[in-house]
């Protein structure tokens, strides 16, 4: 019998469609039934050829070699998951396979992962398309009685390409010829190094501003501070020390006369849906989680329990096939802290409103919302708790009646000077229910009447200095990176994370800050690849390859320029690089003193000569966490005198650590141990880095 297979990109959404369709795991590598069969990727399994391939050994670069323009690119199966990638091949090829249903994530990426296993193993069968928002059954189903020919994203898939080979050219040339240069570690890339130079650009804002003291006028009437306002510039703020004590004695002694009482009614719609870069701002705002952690959470709820939509989305709107699903997915929040809210939505018609529904505004996908599923709170951890409930507000909200309120304008005038006072009423709460925000009462200034005169009120005078922005915090970088057109909502927690990781960027409470190194290396990069403008170009044009628009030849084309001029002046560059994390120890092998590199995988002493290549592991975190306290443990010694250390205090060698594990029972192998410390070693998900894979091995030898 013909069947069809379906590949999804991950193993959880593997399985939710293998359970929507009725299939059976075979030995838990993939699932199969008389009509499909379902696998998987891990992520990306091809990716493009590291520069050996291409005749360059990596250790044989030269300066002289650079830049490296392959032509035309090859791929490679990921070391790190080939089994994964032989199985699918197998399963592809099998006579009685058909038909390939592309289920991986629907995007620009998601496309790539499975194109690129198609195109290298060499798989020719016709290709069908699932597109869907999320992964209920529900969803799952109806995407399946849709589906579209998949030669209708080839254009998508040629954007997905034509981004990862220009990180390919730009990322690994530039790298190359920068730590070739200065002998050390150092990498740019295409959006990495502009959103490097956003926290810098904002920290020189702050060190080039210059404080002006100001002053203000204020009295209070009936609860309502009034402020005096110039007529003419509608502005508070005097810079004159002089006029502002003027103005404070022309106001003494003199009764205040109510010119006019303003009151209108205003009703204020919800702020509309979530996107993922606005939900990771708030996110971070409230919750202090970083980009990724908020995507983490995301990606569980998507995945895992099933109960938000897709999370790499760029919309705040809603299609109008959507308004007929809202009904069923507020019912599924009726046993949730909503309830109430719940039961006022469901008393009205659901139609769906401007204000978030908008098809010209949907792209690939809609906005954030809850699916169809009833939430289990019980097996949500803390960050999942969090993320859901934000978008459940924000959902509700957008449902309930708008808040409604009368705005209030107080115009008093004591002599020439003119004084105005704002506050406003609740008329209605609307949406601001779910808030939990409490009516207010009237205030006292409603009693008044325009022209009435009142005693001579105290008027104060206030000094104040004007205040330089504030440094940025990753909800700030992504807002800003969003306004510059850097990355897309899919990358730019990855990008973030980058530039951290590779200690360019550090955390200072809750504000970003670059390091003397990132410094350093924006002074060392060409002007041209520091520039936001030129990158979010590159992205506006990949849309436009997406959109058949502009050739990918072409945006290529203009890569390579600006690559081998980025090579040219490094090359020519007589500018130097000094290293900060200098140890007092030298190296057996050459002499040269050693670098400390820390991460959060543990610390080591590397040979700041490349090509030496010595390296001395100091600790290690690891997942062993301290009988004590709790927490994570890190491992130190050499090989035969490894010893747990705990922040605390709390010191353990690992023998007795094993033999601790194996009198309370809890049986820990050596294999178990080490699974521990390898774990510590893992990424949570390699980010799909075209460069990436053929990076580490190196980075890890520096």
């Amino acid at each position: 019998m013909n069947k069809t297979l379906v590949f999804a990109e991950k193993p959880s959404v593997g399985r939710s469609i293998a359970e929507a369709l009725g299939c059976q795991s075979k030995g838990g590598k993939f699932f199969e039934n008389d009509r499909y069969v379902v696998t998987w990727a891990l992520g990306h399994l091809v990716t493009l050829a590291s520069p050996e391939k291409y005749g360059v050994p990596f250790e044989q670069w030269t300066m002289e070699r650079l830049p490296v323009i392959p032509d035309p690119f090859k791929l490679e199966v990921i070391s790190q998951t080939k089994k994964q990638y032989y199985l699918v091949k197998k399963l592809m090829e099998r006579s009685d396979v058909k038909t390939i249903v592309i289920a991986t994530d629907a995007g620009r990426e998601g496309e790539l992962v499975a194109r690129w296993v198609l195109d290298y193993a060499h798989i020719k069968k016709p290709i069908q398309r699932l597109w869907i928002s999320s992964v209920t059954d529900k969803a799952i189903k109806e995407g399946f009685k849709r589906l579209v020919d998949g030669h209708k994203y080839d254009n998508l898939y040629e954007a997905a390409q034509a981004r990862a080979k220009a990180d390919w050219i730009v990322g690994l040339n530039g790298t190359k010829a920068l730590s070739m240069k200065h002998n050390a570690s150092l990498s740019l890339g295409r959006v990495q190094t502009p959103a490097l130079d956003l926290v810098y650009g904002r920290e020189q804002m702050i060190q080039s501003f210059v404080p002006k003291s100001f002053y203000e006028l204020e009295f209070t009437i009936d609860g309502i501070t009034c402020r005096w306002m110039d007529e003419k510039t509608k502005q508070s703020r005097i810079f004159s020390k002089d006029k502002a004590k003027q103005l404070k004695e022309n106001c003494q002694s003199k009764e205040v006369k109510i010119k006019h009482i303003r009151k209108k009614n205003k009703k204020a719609y919800a702020s509309g849906l979530y996107d993922l870069t606005l939900l990771q701002r708030d996110a971070n705002r409230l919750y202090d989680m970083s980009a990724k952690q908020t995507l983490n959470a995301m990606q569980s709820l998507y995945e895992k329990h099933k109960v938000l939509t897709y999370p790499r989305t760029d919309s705040k709107y809603l299609t109008t096939d959507i308004v007929g699903t809202l009904d069923e997915r507020v019912r599924a929040l009726r046993q949730t802290p909503y309830k109430e809210a719940c039961k006022e939505i469901a008393r009205g018609p659901l139609k769906g409103h401007p204000s978030y529904v908008d098809n010209k505004k949907v792209g690939d996908h809609h906005a954030i919302i809850p699916t169809e599923e009833r939430p289990n709170y019980t097996a949500f951890n803390n960050h999942e708790t969090k993320i859901y409930n934000l978008v459940v507000e924000k959902f509700l909200a957008v449902l309930m009646p708008p808040y409604e309120y009368m705005d209030i304008e107080l115009v008093a005038v004591i002599g020439d000077a003119h004084f105005i006072g704002k506050t406003q009423v609740d008329v209605n709460l609307g949406w601001k229910k779910i808030q939990k925000t409490i009516m207010q009462n009237p205030p006292d200034i409603l009693k008044r009447s325009d022209g009435e005169t009142i005693a001579n009120a105290y008027v104060t005078l206030s000094e104040g200095k004007t205040q330089p922005p504030s440094y940025l915090t990753e909800g700030d970088l992504l807002h800003e990176m969003e306004q510059a057109g850097l990355g897309t909502v899919a990358t730019r927690s990855d990008i973030i994370e980058k530039i951290i990781s590779n200690f360019y960027v550090e955390h200072q409470g809750k504000y970003l800050r670059t390091t003397k190194t990132g410094r350093q290396l924006l002074d060392l990069v060409p002007d041209a690849i520091r520039s936001k403008e030129l990158t979010a170009k590159w992205e506006k044009d990949l849309e436009y390859i997406a959109k058949a628009e502009r050739s990918a030849q072409d945006f290529l084309h203009d890569i390579i320029k600006l690559t081998k001029q980025i090579v040219r002046e490094i090359k020519q560059s007589e500018k130097k690089f000094k290293h900060e994390n200098l140890s007092s120890e030298s190296c057996p092998q050459c002499g040269q003193k050693l670098l400390v590199i820390k991460n959060k995988y543990g610390k080591k002493l590397v040979c700041q000569d490349r090509g030496c290549g010595y390296k001395k592991n100091l600790s290690k975190t690891t997942n062993a966490r301290c009988p004590q306290c709790h927490k994570k443990m890190e491992l130190v010694g050499d090989k035969g005198q490894e010893t747990f250390v705990c922040r605390c205090g709390y010191k353990e060698k690992l023998a007795a650590f094993n033999t601790r594990k194996d009198k309370s029972k809890k049986t820990m192998s050596k294999k178990e141990v080490q699974r521990y410390l390898k774990k510590s070693d893992q990424k949570n998900e390699p980010f799909n880095n075209p460069f990436a894979n053929i990076l580490q091995k190196k980075i890890d030898k520096d």
